[in-house]
C-alpha cells in the first residue's frame, strides 16, 4: 500500500466563532447557483466540463501509483481536466540526492494529463517541507546554488507542459511572519523574491505562483502578511503571476464569511487567484454547502482560474478519517459533488466508478494507443458498476478538423457534423459487475492532435 507523506497534521490557529454566520452565507451561494442554473439546456454533466464553461478549471491531486486502478483511472478522467501531482513533483521526489534527478513518477503523471488533455499544475517547488536530508546541511552559497538549481532542472523539463508552479509554498508562520525553515535561515527573506525571479528565466510561459494555508480571512494575520508580499512584488516587477489558497476546511475551520473579499482583493492587486487543495471535512448537506460556497465564491472573481480539490476519493485523502472529497471510497459521487456541479451551472453526473447500490452504471476511459504522422488510434474501456448491465451507450467528440476514419468493436452512429460519435456494442453488450470491454477507432489529425472527448457512460 502507498504509504502517503502526512501532511500538516495540525491546522489550528483560526477562530472558529464565525460558523454561524458562514452557513448561512453558504447556503445563500448555493440558493444563488440552483437559480442561475435554472432554465439552461443541455447543462454540462461533469465537473470539468461545467467549470470550463464557466471559463475555468476543476482539478484535482494525482498519485502515480493510483493510475493502474481502473475505477480511480475512469473517474478522474471523466471529471477532471486539470491534475496536480500529489507528492512526485515535490523535491524529495525528483531530487533524492544531490544532482541526481528523478522524473519517472512524475513524468507518469504528466503523460496522463496530456493524453487526457487536461492542464497540469507544477507542485511544489521551494518547499520547507519533504526535503531530502542533503539540502539541510548545506550552506548559504551552496544552498542557493542548489535551490536556483532544482527550480531550473525541473521547470525546463517540463516547460510547455505545466501552466502553474506552485513556486514557493508555506513561507509564513501563523502570526504572518517568515517561516523559519531553513531557506529563510541561511537566504534570508530575499530567497522568495530570487525563487520567482530564476522560475521566470526557467520558463518564461508558465504562471507563477505562491501557494498556502490558512490564507483564507481576510483579516488574518498569516492572510496580511502572504497580502503584503505579493503587493510588494507587483510594485517592484518582481514576476508573481498568482496565489493560491489550499482551502483545507473544517468544523472547526469552515468557510469564512469574507472568503469572496480574500480572493477579491489578492485579484486587485493584479495577480490571478487559484484554489489549489480544497477538501472540507464533514458530510451531507453541511458539507455540500461549503463546496457550493467555495464554487461560488471563486466565480463571482473575474481573475479565479479555477479549483484542485486535494483527491479523487476518500479513501485515499491524506485526511480519509474527514471524508473530505467529492467521491467516497467506492466513487460514489456525495451530496458535496452535486453542490460543486450545479454550482457550476452543471447538471446530472456523478457516473462514480463503483456503481449505485444495484443500479445500472458504466464508467468510460480514454487512452491513445498508436501514433503515425498524420492519424493516431484511441481506445475507450467501458466499465460495469456494482451491477451487471445488459447495454451500454457513449459519445467520443473529436474537434475539427480532426475526422473519425475507422472504428473496431462497437457500432457507431454519427451527428450532423460528423464530429460526434456515438457508440454502442456490437452485439451483445453484456457486462458482468466490474467487467469491462473496449473498442477502438483512428482519427485523422489534419493538424490538430487534441485528445477526443468522451460523453458519459449509460448503462442498460
Amino acid at each position: 500500500m502507498f504509504n502517503r507523506v502526512p501532511r500538516r497534521a495540525d491546522r489550528r490557529g483560526r477562530p472558529a466563532t464565525r460558523a454561524a454566520l458562514v452557513a448561512a452565507t453558504v447556503g445563500t451561494f448555493v440558493a444563488s447557483a440552483l437559480v442561475a442554473g435554472a432554465g439552461q439546456a443541455a447543462a454540462a454533466s461533469t465537473l470539468g466540463e461545467a467549470a470550463a464553461e464557466q471559463g475555468r478549471y476543476f482539478g484535482t491531486a494525482v498519485a502515480a501509483n493510483r493510475l493502474g486502478e481502473s475505477d480511480y483511472v475512469a473517474t478522474l478522467n471523466r471529471e477532471f481536466n486539470s491534475i496536480t501531482a500529489e507528492n512526485e513533483m515535490k523535491w524529495d521526489a525528483l531530487q533524492p540526492s544531490r544532482g541526481s534527478f528523478n522524473f519517472s513518477s512524475a513524468d507518469r503523471i504528466a503523460d496522463h494529463a496530456r493524453s487526457q488533455g487536461m492542464q497540469l499544475r507544477g507542485h511544489t517547488l521551494v518547499w520547507h517541507s519533504q526535503l531530502p536530508s542533503w539540502v539541510g546541511n548545506l550552506g548559504a552559497s551552496e544552498l542557493r546554488s542548489a535551490m536556483n538549481n532544482h527550480i531550473t532542472t525541473v521547470m525546463q523539463r517540463y516547460r510547455g507542459r505545466v501552466g502553474s508552479w506552485d513556486v514557493v509554498n508555506e513561507a509564513f508562520e501563523e502570526n504572518g511572519s517568515r517561516r523559519n525553515s531553513v531557506f529563510q535561515q541561511r537566504l534570508g527573506n530575499g530567497y522568495i523574491e530570487e525563487a520567482f525571479r530564476t522560475a521566470r528565466a526557467a520558463d518564461p510561459n508558465a504562471k507563477l505562483c505562491y501557494n498556502d494555508y490558512n490564507t483564507d480571512t481576510w483579516s488574518y494575520a498569516k492572510t496580511q502578511g502572504v497580502y503584503e508580499m505579493v503587493r510588494d512584488f507587483v510594485s517592484r516587477g518582481v514576476p508573481i503571476d498568482c496565489v493560491g489558497f489550499q482551502a483545507h476546511f473544517n468544523s472547526g475551520n469552515p468557510m469564512p464569511s469574507n472568503y469572496h473579499t480574500t480572493l477579491q482583493n489578492f485579484a486587485d492587486l493584479g495577480v490571478d487567484v487559484q484554489i489549489t487543495e480544497l477538501d472540507i471535512a464533514g458530510s451531507g448537506q453541511s458539507q455540500a454547502e461549503q463546496y457550493g460556497g467555495v464554487v461560488q465564491a471563486c466565480l463571482a472573481v473575474s481573475r479565479c482560474d479555477g479549483i484542485t480539490v486535494w483527491g479523487v476519493t476518500d479513501k485515499y485523502s491524506w485526511r480519509s478519517g474527514d471524508t473530505p472529497l467529492l467521491f467516497d471510497g467506492n466513487y460514489n459521487p456525495k451530496p458535496a459533488y452535486h453542490a460543486v456541479l450545479e454550482a457550476l451551472g452543471g447538471s446530472g453526473g456523478g457516473g462514480g466508478g463503483g456503481g449505485g447500490g444495484g443500479s445500472a452504471t458504466c464508467t468510460v476511459s480514454y487512452q491513445e494507443t498508436q501514433r503515425w504522422g498524420d492519424r493516431f488510434n484511441g481506445q475507450v474501456t467501458v466499465r460495469a458498476g456494482n451491477s451487471a448491465i445488459s447495454g451500454w451507450s457513449t459519445t467520443v467528440t473529436v474537434r475539427s478538423p480532426q475526422k473519425i476514419s475507422a472504428t473496431w468493436n462497437g457500432s457507431p452512429t454519427w451527428d450532423s457534423s460528423g464530429n460526434v460519435m456515438t457508440m454502442r456494442p456490437n452485439g451483445n453488450g453484456n457486462l458482468a459487475a466490474g467487467a469491462s470491454t473496449t473498442f477502438g477507432f483512428t482519427v485523422m489529425a489534419n493538424g490538430n492532435w487534441s485528445t477526443p472527448a468522451l460523453g458519459s457512460c449509460t448503462a442498460s
